[in-house]
């Protein structure tokens, strides 16, 4: 996910939020603002982080008004600190106090995600491991938070159910065992796409080799397991580790050996980053 791409996609989202945060009218800012009036305001960091969704937080201003200016002096994937000014954005003072919530609610989640992925990216550091996101996005967010793990420094799995094979354990029950899921999956799907399956335990870890997966989700095992997956998967299948990582407890993860370490707390659990508008005035 590129910002290009992202960005391609994302004013059917943005104007859907601008709607749910202006049903009719903003009756306050309407209230003291009769009239157009040229305004700037500052964008201000109130806590260090690596900043992800400038080109999302301008696009909420032009699709208000498309002569709004928005300056930055950072970019996305830049690291920013605490009283940091970010940019100046310049229009109609009632156009950057409509769209300041929304605006910020997108800059603020997305730099929560960049930065709480670059910290759990720094701790993977000299390994040959790669990062991943989940499914695990906020509805309507997916293409805003998969873009925000990139710029922290991680790497996206599946965007969406079409976009890869995926066999987890209620899917292998509808199929009837590991075997026939993978025969099946092997049958209907093009012969391009890669077959992954997830496994509790080393049995059925043998089973999925044996099938011919392609990809084995090693989902939450014991690293005592997982290193011996990994021993077992070698040359035959690539490996994932997956259930419940945190920043808090993937230390112990580092040394196994997996290609892949997904964690869905890339996006369900970052903090957002305290970002504001400031010093608003007429100009």
């Amino acid at each position: 996910m590129n910002e290009i791409t992202m960005l391609m996609n994302a004013d059917q989202f943005i104007l859907s939020a601008l709607r749910e945060d202006i049903s009719s009218e903003d009756v306050t800012t309407n209230s003291v603002m009769r009239e157009y009036k040229l305004g700037e305001v500052d964008l201000i960091c109130k806590q260090d982080g690596v900043i992800a969704g400038l080109g999302v937080f301008r696009r909420v201003f032009e699709l208000l008004d498309p002569t709004t200016e928005v300056t930055f002096t950072c970019k996305d994937g830049d690291k920013v600190s605490k009283g940091e000014k970010l940019g100046v954005i310049r229009g109609d003072i009632r156009v950057l106090l409509s769209g300041e919530r929304t605006a910020l609610n997108y800059l603020q989640r997305m730099s929560g995600i960049a930065t709480y992925t670059r910290n759990i990216v720094d701790l993977l550091a000299g390994s040959s491991t790669k990062l991943l996101d989940t499914r695990k996005t906020t509805p309507n967010m997916r293409i805003f938070e998969k873009y925000a793990v990139k710029v922290g420094g991680g790497n996206n799995h599946r965007y969406n159910l079409s976009d890869g094979i995926l066999l987890k354990d209620n899917h292998i029950g509808a199929a009837g065992g590991i075997r026939q899921a993978i025969a099946m999956a092997k049958e209907y799907a093009p012969f391009v796409r890669k077959i992954e399956i997830e496994v509790e335990n080393l049995d059925m870890l043998r089973e999925a080799l044996d099938a011919g997966a392609d990809i084995i989700m090693l989902d939450n095992m014991s690293v005592e397991d997982m290193r011996e997956a990994v021993r077992l998967a070698k040359g035959m299948a690539e490996t994932e580790c997956s259930g419940n990582v945190t920043r808090e407890n993937i230390a112990k993860l580092v040394d196994i050996g997996v290609d892949y370490i997904s964690s869905g707390a890339l996006t369900h659990s970052a903090p957002i980053l305290d970002l504001s508008m400031k010093n608003l005035h007429a100009i």
